[in-house]
């Protein structure tokens, strides 16, 4: 098991810029792919960003490349998601994800990953 607790959320005007974090439970967490989705209201979970057990692969989606910065301390069991000029289409609730998906080409499907943080609010005013 794997227990996963985003935190960083926030409000901020666009432009700005915030950090969310997901801290994890356990001595596993270097086996695992962590990925970072959002979901706006009345929208479907996207996958945001994803990154492989050693840090060494990353994948973003086309709309944060340039934006967005996805990385991980496995000596923290955390991941981290530097989100910078941020747009009010950003706004989303933010979850972590844990799982163990194939190649990179799969890493943005959410039914690749087992272990889901409670989510956290990011809010961009325009």
């Amino acid at each position: 098991q794997v227990q996963l607790v985003e935190s960083g959320g926030g409000l901020v005007q666009a432009g700005g810029s915030l950090r969310l974090s997901c801290a994890a439970s356990g001595r596993t967490f270097s086996m695992y792919t962590m990925g970072w989705f959002r979901q706006a209201p009345g929208k479907e979970r996207e996958s945001v960003a994803a990154i492989g057990k050693s840090g060494g692969s990353k994948y973003y989606v086309d709309s944060v490349k340039g934006r967005f910065t996805i990385s991980r301390d496995n000596a923290k069991n955390t991941v981290y998601l530097q989100m910078n000029s941020l747009k009010p289409e950003d706004t989303a609730v933010y979850y972590c994800a844990a799982g163990r998906p194939g190649a990179i080409g799969s890493w943005s499907n959410p039914y690749e990953y087992d272990y889901w943080g409670q989510g956290t609010q990011v809010t961009v005013s325009s």
